[in-house]
């Protein structure tokens, strides 16, 4: 009979431990969320991590690469088909009607805060979990809306000390984008142009369009410089929805670029669609943006509700964080050491002891080393530890 391996069981693939001495950074930009939350009336919603996969096909649109290619999805002992979640929106505009929020006051907002799952190929700044801060402006179409998610959005990301800038677009209604898709396909097979598309866009072009214009290869971005423009395609009504957006960001100075092949990757999106880059950033060579969302005004009705408009955006966290390193920018330590109570012998352990429950009850930030005995190996405890006295 076979021994027993005792090699060590390691970390799943695509995952990541974040340990003690990195949560800072994560206290940093949780700290700085929550301020803009709190001045810009968001209040807190959970939700949980596993849904119904039928909301994520519904929600996220079954010809997305997240339904097709990254959703963990099982069957459990019930014979229940269900998922991971691999974004927020849909959990959150479940809630939204399961709860009846529609009878409350419009919009509704709300925010989260967790972990989200993608079978995705690991690499630089793309996890199989990662983390996301999640807002959701649910129950008005009014343009005002669009733009004050993109200024928080735009202000929490500077407020980290990261100059960004704003990339957006306009994808129109189900109306204009039925025209417009039209004329793409036209557009590529009547230029022979089809056949140079990238192995994925020749799928996309019979499942999801739209998405050609969201492809990175080259050969792909090559093909699309003389096609067409969906902010050509928009009807009135959705073209002085997006002008409207824009001059509220021009009026509060919010630097942003116009990209007509914005189109994100999630089939509820509808009109104002938006990312946020480093200021300096090559979007066509970048591992993805730093934050990205947009209207999705069919999305509640899709899933069982009323027709309710909504707009929402996503902050990736980790790769936030990563830019902070990368930029070396400070942030503030956590669990700074004011109190070190260091001790020699059994008695004046005891006295210790209860000085440290002392310290603790009043709120001293305190440390010890109770288990250590040497004097000379407490004070390099201390030490390590940065405390103050």
């Amino acid at each position: 009979m076979p021994r027993p391996s005792n090699k060590p069981i390691q970390l799943l693939k695509g995952f990541k431990d974040i340990l003690p001495e990195h949560q800072d950074y994560w206290e940093f930009f949780t700290n700085k969320a929550k301020v803009l939350m709190d001045a810009y009336g968001f209040k807190k919603i959970d939700v949980p991590i596993l849904e119904q996969t039928n909301l994520y096909i519904k929600g996220t649109g079954k010809h997305t690469d997240i339904i097709e290619k990254e959703l963990y999805s099982f069957e459990d002992k019930s014979g229940d088909n269900i998922s991971l979640r691999p974004e927020f929106t849909p959990g959150i505009a479940r809630a939204y009607i399961e709860h009846g929020m529609l009878n409350k006051i419009q919009p509704i907002k709300l925010y989260s805060l967790g972990p989200v799952f993608r079978h995705d190929n690991p690499q630089s700044g793309r996890f199989r979990q990662f983390h996301q801060l999640n807002l959701e402006a649910i129950g008005s179409d009014s343009p005002v809306v669009d733009a004050e998610l993109i200024i928080i959005a735009y202000k929490l990301l500077q407020s980290l000390g990261l100059a960004v800038t704003v990339h957006l677009n306009s994808i129109g209604c189900l109306e204009c984008r039925a025209e417009y898709i039209t004329r793409l396909k036209q557009f590529l097979q009547n230029s022979g142009r089809k056949k140079e598309l990238c192995d994925s866009c020749k799928e996309r072009y019979f499942k999801n369009p739209l998405r050609i214009l969201d492809c990175k290869e080259i050969s792909c971005q090559e093909v699309l410089a003389d096609a067409p423009q969906i902010v050509d395609y928009l009807d009135e009504e959705c073209k002085k929805h997006f002008m409207t957006v824009l001059d509220y960001l021009d009026d509060l100075e919010i630097k942003y670029n116009l990209n007509v092949k914005l189109v994100r990757g999630l089939d509820y999106y509808t009109r104002t669609t938006f990312e946020i880059y480093l200021a300096d950033e090559d979007t066509s060579k970048s591992q993805g943006s730093l934050a990205g969302g947009g209207r999705y005004d069919g999305l509640i009705e899709i899933i069982g509700g009323r027709p309710t408009p909504a707009i929402g955006f996503a902050v990736g966290i980790e790769r936030v964080i990563s830019k902070l390193r990368e930029q070396q920018i400070t942030v503030p330590a956590i669990d700074q050491i004011d109190v070190f109570v260091a001790q020699l012998g059994v008695e004046a352990r005891k006295e210790c002891f209860k000085l440290y429950q002392k310290l603790t009850d009043a709120g001293v930030k305190v440390a010890e080393a109770f288990s250590k005995d040497s004097l000379k190996s407490q004070m390099e405890k201390a030490d390590q530890l940065g405390a103050k006295i």
